[in-house]
């Protein structure tokens, strides 16, 4: 997601509050709400793969997703 795409999304949302979005506008606000949102999604998971706990006796131990079940 790149800053021009921010940028589309914050116009369309201020567009939609003060006079209505056209349905071409609201199918592009949608599209790009959604890339938004696992673009966001992707960085939090980038970021919590790099983390780790720190033990009592100074060890590092990554941090493992909770199994299903």
């Amino acid at each position: 997601m790149d800053q021009s795409q921010i940028e589309r999304i914050n116009f369309l949302a201020k567009k939609s509050k003060s006079e209505g979005l056209n349905i071409k506008e609201k199918e592009e606000q949608q599209v790009l709400r959604k890339a938004y949102i696992e673009s966001w999604k992707n960085g939090v998971k980038a970021t919590l793969s790099q983390a780790s706990f720190v033990e009592a006796d100074g060890s590092l131990t990554p941090i493992r997703r909770k199994s299903d079940g």
